[in-house]
């Protein structure tokens, strides 16, 4: 079937590093390259107060960065992106109109809503359940009930918003990676082993979790060593591994080589929406030992490529990770090869089809 040219329009909250916003970047991208109007809006951070100034100067010792010019995953992505001059509710006036228009987070769900017919129908792309200590469980809980086409990226999600909230038709479309970014020739396992992980001071990403799991494994592997990349370092207080190698920021085509580095990748997270560090390590030849949530759920085959453990329990992902850390090197490559076909075996333009289809009301299976 044909796809015809659509107006497509993004709404999103702030366009910074987060994984959901490198996503709606991926599509948006694709997207238009395959002959539709793209369009982001998206708002600026919320201005720092005074006492938030002075608070990061006494901590960096020098003045914030202009918040502008942050970086965002959509720097570099010739796609048609407008920001707010000033933080506010992004409202009917401020959009184009469309064919389609498409919530990327809760309260952009609430803003969606007050758009006009002519703005294009209403979808929302759901890549969490966003009931955050922070948040307004009430109004999130509402967003999930409007009556818009909902696209979501898990299967656990999926299933959540058929049982919870009533939605028997929610479209799902996995992420996938980009497996010319992400690859790696034929490897062997090291000779001194090297865990890799995602940081994050969020507290549901776990981080204590795989931190206590380390400290078990590295009892039975003296020589192990950890590797982490994240946009924060841990702080002063937190409890790092003696053997712990940090890298802030990381440029784009570094992240193959930290992920090519390690010989098993762990995440400790309470819940994900997806999670794409696990996917970006499988696609570099490393297996993945994760909690049950999101999208390692959808992609990890116990023994395979990897292992699924319970969610806060850190002896069993100790376990899982002393069983691949163990494997003769032989056996390891064979698991790291499962790793790297499950990655390659499903791609954005994968992905792409199946996002554009829902758009277009095109059913699949």
């Amino acid at each position: 079937m044909t796809i015809k040219p659509m107006r497509i329009t993004f709404i999103l909250p702030h366009a910074g590093l987060a994984g959901g916003v490198k996503v709606v970047a991926i599509y948006a991208e694709r997207l238009k390259k395959r002959g539709h109007t793209v369009t982001v809006v998206s708002i600026p951070l919320p201005p720092l107060s005074i006492k938030q100034k002075i608070k990061w100067f006494l901590k960096r010792r020098k003045w914030p960065i202009e918040l502008e010019l942050r970086p965002s995953h959509f720097d570099n992505v010739s796609v048609d992106h407008h920001v707010l001059k000033e933080y506010r509710p992004i409202t009917n006036d401020d959009v184009p109109d469309a064919d389609v228009v498409i919530a990327t987070w809760w309260e952009t769900a609430e803003w969606v809503k007050k758009f006009s017919e002519t703005k294009g129908r209403k979808y929302y792309f759901i890549q969490h359940h966003e009931i955050f200590d922070n948040q307004p469980t009430d109004r999130v809980r509402n967003t999930y009930f409007l009556p818009f086409v909902k696209i979501t990226i898990s299967k656990w999600l999926m299933d959540l918003m058929n049982s919870v909230y009533g939605d028997k038709n929610v479209k799902l479309v996995k992420n996938s990676v980009d497996t010319i970014q992400f690859n790696c020739e034929v490897r062997c396992k090291n000779t001194n082993p090297v865990v890799g992980m995602m940081y994050s001071p969020v507290t549901w990403k776990g981080c204590d979790v795989s931190f206590r799991a380390f400290s078990i494994v590295e009892k039975f592997i003296p020589s192990l060593k950890m590797l982490s990349f994240g946009t924060s370092p841990p702080s002063s207080s937190t409890a790092v591994p003696k053997n712990f190698e940090f890298i802030l920021l990381p440029p784009k085509n570094e992240l193959k080589n930290i992920y090519s580095r390690c010989d098993v990748w762990i995440c400790g997270s309470v819940y994900e929406g997806f999670h794409l560090p696990p996917l970006e390590a499988m696609a570099c030849r490393c297996p993945v030992v994760s909690t049950a949530v999101g999208g390692p759920v959808d992609i990890i085959q116990n023994g395979i490529n990897g292992y699924i453990v319970p969610v806060n329990d850190h002896e069993e992902l100790a376990k899982a990770v002393i069983k691949i850390l163990s494997l003769p090197n032989e056996d390891w490559m064979k698991m790291s090869d499962q790793a790297y076909l499950t990655a390659h075996s499903y791609t954005w333009d994968d992905a792409t089809d199946l996002f554009e289809k829902s758009l277009q009301g095109i059913a699949y299976e």
